[in-house]
């Protein structure tokens, strides 16, 4: 693997002095906040998008859309409550220039809403989203009916010459590389003169949460979805042509984002709250109450939020993390200061997220003293002492959020770009040092 990071200075993370007790407060969720974007822009009306997350990727998304003739005006909203987009459909149109930067859900799901555009929309990114799998979306694509130009790469740069419309119809996709490729072809569907009918056929299917929620979004916008959880066959949705309603939408905290936080009280053997915690969700993160009460810590979800309490002793843990595989590197990192080997399954498509992040953990892990070894789909860690050193990122926010995790108890760790962490959470140093009582 190649280390893509870039030669900005490395960060002290900084190492926690006792166990830590805090209430952090998490931005909003990335998947909500770029499936809500990509809905309302398709919408027959305005709608409105609370407590958005800014971040590299939503931004990227918004920036995409305006160019593509949308409307989304940045304010407070209209009572006053914080932070929300007013987002006001148009006719969408070209040219048009898209920078994805290396954001997979923009990547994946503008392609179809470019397909719907009256022109050319040209997509290109950071170096790291020509080597992200992007052919599901483009095969699906053309057999419903679209032009692209990607001079047969399967893969970006590449222009989608819109027509204003797409027939839609019947497509078969193997998504096993990237659940994306299926809420790709569903977000945009109800737009399509017929619709759609997705049907995977590939092996198994990652992070099918994600997938969850984007159906959950579509129906709330007044689509008619038929899934295999409704008494449809598996593996194929169908998503029926019709109207989206502009919706007034309250973004849930990013659950996945909290990881490093929970994490923190786990490995401190101290206390985490994280308001605003969701009753119910389709977020993956929402599993760490399940994985971190078996790696020895307790949770409990009250009207302040969930709050984590650690133990004081952390325990290996053997978990099929297919669902819910970004959130491997942090569960990775927590296993690294297990008291018992952890086996870490089904989440070999990680190969091609941000990085490769099974090698990157590998690597970053064992660099600091660590025994993790990859296997088939995933990875095995058994415990050492670890030591400081340079924990590269790869572009990764992910990488950089673990290295932080692993300086709170290992000393002289340093993060290499922690900046990479905007891509999803915004002033995360800040957001940790003050989890530690300190100031950045």
């Amino acid at each position: 693997m190649t280390d893509e990071s870039t030669n900005s200075t490395n960060w002290s993370a900084p190492q926690a002095t006792g166990p830590v007790d805090a209430t952090v407060t998490v931005p909003g969720s990335k998947s909500v906040t770029n499936r809500g974007l990509v809905l309302a822009a398709l919408a027959s009306e305005s709608g409105w998008l609370r407590r958005p997350l800014r971040s590299r990727d939503t931004l990227l998304m918004a920036e995409a859309l305006r160019g593509m003739g949308v409307g989304i005006e940045e304010g407070v909203g209209p009572d006053g409550g914080g932070e929300a987009w007013r987002i006001i459909p148009a006719g969408l149109r070209g040219p048009a220039t898209v920078d994805v930067g290396n954001a997979g859900t923009v990547m994946r799901f503008l392609p179809p809403v470019a397909a719907l555009a009256d022109g050319p929309i040209r997509f290109d990114g950071d170096p790291r989203s020509y080597e992200r799998p992007l052919h599901g979306v483009i095969d699906a694509l053309r057999a419903l009916g679209a032009r692209i130009d990607d001079e047969g790469r399967g893969a970006l740069p590449m222009t989608v010459h819109g027509t204003g419309s797409l027939d839609g119809g019947r497509v078969e996709i193997d998504a096993s590389s990237s659940s994306q490729f299926v809420s790709a072809l569903l977000l945009s569907a109800p737009r399509f003169n017929q619709g759609v009918e997705v049907r995977h056929v590939g092996g198994t299917l990652p992070s099918m949460p994600h997938i969850r929620m984007t159906v959950d979004m579509l129906r709330a916008a007044g689509a008619q979805v038929d899934t295999p959880e409704s008494g449809g066959e598996a593996n194929v949705w169908r998503v029926t042509p019709g109207a989206l309603l502009g919706r007034d939408l309250v973004v849930e905290p990013d659950l996945s984002n909290a990881q490093p936080f929970l994490a923190a009280a786990l490995v401190t053997g101290g206390r985490v709250t994280i308001p605003d915690w969701p009753a119910r969700t389709t977020q993956p993160g929402d599993a760490l109450r399940d994985i971190f009460t078996a790696m020895g810590g307790s949770c409990e979800l009250t009207e302040a939020g969930l709050t984590l309490t650690g133990s004081g002793r952390i325990h290996g843990i053997d978990v099929d993390l297919g669902d819910v595989g970004e959130l491997t590197p942090g569960i990775a990192a927590v296993a690294a200061l297990a008291d018992s080997e952890s086996v870490l399954r089904g989440v070999a498509h990680l190969r091609l997220h941000e990085t490769d992040r099974l090698a990157a953990l590998t690597k970053e892990i064992n660099g600091l003293g660590g025994d993790v070894e990859e296997t088939a789909d995933g990875l095995r860690i058994r415990p050492r002492t670890l030591h400081g050193g340079v924990f590269h990122t790869y572009e990764d926010h992910r990488l950089a959020t673990a290295g932080a995790l692993l300086g709170l108890v290992v000393p002289g760790v340093e993060v290499e770009n922690v900046e990479t962490t905007a891509k999803t959470l915004p002033d995360f140093p800040a957001l940790w040092h003050g989890m530690l009582g300190a100031r950045d």
